[in-house]
């Protein structure tokens, strides 16, 4: 409810005088809870004087307070564009001034304007997420994550039932939306979040509880000098936004694989994990991004509501695919490991990013690859060049051990695997689908082939890779590569989709052999 009129205000605001701009230079954006007063490379954030039942803005002192503590919250990410508050006082006269000695108005955020197309959201739309910027993206978040502050005492199931009861209470009174679907998701929620409730309380114990962004998503996301700026957190209830760090993220990744970029959000996944030690958390995820689809189908149903054709049906039909999106995440899929070897050049790398969303649960599996895990090991960069010792038979055997460890307790935790490596010795071989089987999981090798002058040709080509191979390592690779093979021979000559495309038809087919799909963490048959 609106408790106060602000015209007064927003004149002031919006005076070319005050702004020092011209008139065609000032633009208003309105939001629920905000003015934004766009003025040259200025922006200033108005709270709206409103009382509602999560926010109490209804005088100056509380609206100041609010904008200091969104200032504060958000400099922690954008300094650079978060530049103050500045209050709004009234002079003798009358008249309103910016930070003078007279009675509080109001108070405004000041920001520095930024470029409609810098938004990410607009960003994908026009030119999808290329690689590197997912990657930037996933290491930004990451670093954030990791210097939050810790909130070891949040009763994390408690938090996340409150989330689910008072979505229920919002879609009651949404008759636009299919009752069976909103009840089956409701349902769903609540039995994963019940079985992983000593998960999610053990990751609270572990400091993976923190004071995070809240509002994680493409419209909140800018580029600013081309970096990955993460701004407008969720500042006004600290106990939205004090939450398991994957539940942060899980608002990203549900965003991106609503808008049907699957690739996109497992690489900004297994970035992101490659960053942080955050792997026992994966089994969260799915409700996790449910979660997050069913807050974003009910606020986006309301929105639609209000408005009128053509808007409503547009809007409608979002609500309608993020009411899915969360229903196919929380679908059973069966658990398995997926081995893709091949020599240096073969093009295992890319085949396992493309086949990734495909496997398993969204965003898809965990990939695990021996390159990454070396610089890992070597506490490099993964870009970063390893001298010739780094490749040696003993720190080979050790990464070989780290990577079948490390997937053998994602497929405990019934999370999908998939394993990036040469696998040229029947040893790493064997002790990869050993990991499958201790697991009691299904197991899947393929062995990727390409001719001498492709593999050649293909490692020349690469520009800022984890591998170091170069063509006097795939000689020496040929010389000495396998002969009758355990696992199943792909051509791999070819386009990376037709490879792609051929690996998934075979596991499609495995799959259909084993019988039906069974709930993560079952046994294989």
């Amino acid at each position: 409810m609106t408790v106060e009129n602000q015209s007064a205000t927003l004149a002031f605001l919006t005076c070319p005088r005050v702004q020092g701009v011209p008139a065609a230079d000032i633009a208003t954006v309105h939001t629920h809870l905000s003015t934004i007063v766009l003025a040259g490379a200025r922006a200033c954030k108005l709270k709206r004087a409103v009382r509602l039942a999560y926010i109490d803005l209804s005088t100056p002192v509380l609206r100041l307070q609010a904008c200091e503590r969104e200032l504060a919250l958000n400099r922690r990410t954008a300094p650079g564009l978060y530049l103050g508050v500045r209050r709004i006082t009234r002079q003798q006269d009358g008249a309103l001034s910016f930070d003078g000695p007279g009675e509080l108005v109001d108070a405004v955020v000041e920001m520095r304007r930024f470029a409609d197309d810098a938004l990410l959201d607009t960003v994908v739309t026009r030119d999808g997420l290329p690689a590197a910027l997912a990657e930037r993206l996933a290491c930004v978040i990451a670093a954030f994550h990791e210097r939050a502050q810790v909130a070891p005492e949040v009763d994390t199931p408690a938090q996340l039932a409150r989330v689910v009861d008072t979505n229920a209470q919002v879609f009651a009174g949404l008759a636009s939306l299919p009752a069976d679907r909103i009840a089956a998701l409701d349902a769903a929620l609540r039995r994963e979040l019940a079985r992983h409730a000593p998960l999610l309380r053990a990751r609270a114990r572990a400091g993976k509880v923190r004071q995070c962004h809240g509002d994680l998503h493409l419209a909140n996301i800018c580029l600013i000098d081309g970096e990955p700026t993460l701004f407008d957190c969720l500042e006004f209830d600290a106990s939205l936004s004090t939450i398991d760090v994957l539940y942060d993220l899980a608002f990203l990744l549900m965003d991106l694989w609503c808008r049907g970029m699957g690739p996109q959000a497992n690489q900004v996944l297994n970035r992101y994990l490659d960053q942080r030690d955050d792997d026992d958390g994966l089994p969260l995820l799915p409700a996790f991004m449910a979660l997050r689809a069913a807050i974003r189908a009910h606020v986006v149903a309301t929105q639609a509501a209000a408005a009128t054709e053509p808007a409503r049906a547009r809007l409608q039909a979002r609500a309608l695919r993020y009411l899915d999106t969360g229903l196919a995440c929380l679908a059973p899929r069966a658990v398995r490991l997926v081995a893709v070897g091949g020599l240096s050049g073969s093009g295992k790398s890319v085949l396992a990013a493309t086949i990734a969303p495909e496997v398993g649960a969204p965003p898809g599996a965990r990939v695990l690859s021996s390159d990454r895990i070396r610089k890992a090991l070597h506490g490099v960069a993964a870009q970063a060049r390893l001298p010739a010792r780094a490749y040696g038979l003993d720190v080979s055997e050790q990464v070989y051990a780290a990577q079948a460890e490390h997937a053998r307790e994602l497929l405990d935790a019934g999370w999908c695997v998939i394993a990036d490596a040469v696998f040229d010795r029947p040893a790493d071989r064997a002790r990869i689908a050993q990991a499958a089987a201790r697991a009691r999981v299904g197991f899947a090798g393929f062995w990727l082939q390409a001719p001498p002058a492709t593999l050649v040709a293909r490692v020349r080509a690469r520009v800022n890779d984890p591998s170091d191979a170069d063509e006097a390592v795939v000689r020496r690779q040929l010389a000495r590569a396998p002969g009758a093979l355990p696992w199943l021979p792909v051509d791999a000559g070819g386009t990376v989709q037709a490879t792609a495309r051929y690996v998934l038809r075979q596991l499609d087919a495995d799959a259909a052999d084993r019988g039906a799909a069974k709930p993560p963490g079952a046994p294989a048959p």
